[in-house]
């Protein structure tokens, strides 16, 4: 039965989606395409006639997680839009985000996995990485009126570093204070 081109499409963005959440879960490798497919509801012979190769539902997959993260960061300051920067550290460095291992930071969960992908996955992290960069420097810019690239780079990389330690421990209390000396730090970092 044919699909039309509409269902082809619609079906293209739930593989993207479901591939988004599942490599995040278990790493670009840790899930086959029959599983992928299967996730999505499809079967196996769908996927060639909608990507190239897995690493071009990578690629895509990793663009789209990025783009989630920065809606996370939206709906976060949204929430709190006194305090923008404040709003995205408590959110991104809070034990519920840590146990987020589907919908949590991509660059947390596959950075290590992407740095070993081709150029078209590192382009889609390189991507969002530069929005939330420019996000992070605009929130320390309105806050403290200085050119903040810098402290944008060093907050991330610092929430970054903190949220992937807390996720490899075992322990809660060391898990909670990797997060809780991260949040001290890059307040004071930023209002310095």
């Amino acid at each position: 039965m044919r699909v039309s081109r509409s269902q082809a499409a619609e079906n293209r963005e739930t593989v993207i989606n479901v591939a988004s959440r599942l490599f995040r879960e278990r790493g670009f490798d840790g899930i086959g395409l029959k599983d992928l497919m299967k996730g999505a509801g499809l079967t196996q012979g769908a996927f060639y006639k909608q990507f190239v190769s897995k690493e071009d539902l990578a690629a895509q997959a990793s663009r789209r997680a990025m783009e989630s993260a920065t809606h996370r960061w939206s709906a976060a300051t949204a929430a709190k839009d006194e305090d923008p920067l404040g709003a995205v550290i408590a959110f991104y460095l809070s034990m519920d985000h840590r146990g987020e291992k589907m919908d949590g930071c991509p660059i947390v969960a596959l950075g290590s996995d992407a740095a070993r992908q081709g150029m078209d996955v590192k382009a889609s992290f390189e991507a969002g990485i530069k929005e939330h960069l420019e996000i992070l420097g605009r929130f320390i810019a309105e806050t403290h009126g200085e050119d903040a690239d810098g402290k944008a780079m060093a907050i991330l990389a610092t929430m970054v570093g903190a949220l992937m330690l807390s996720r490899v421990v075992n322990d809660p209390d060391l898990a909670r204070g990797f997060l809780d000396a991260a949040t001290h730090q890059i307040n004071q970092a930023a209002g310095a």
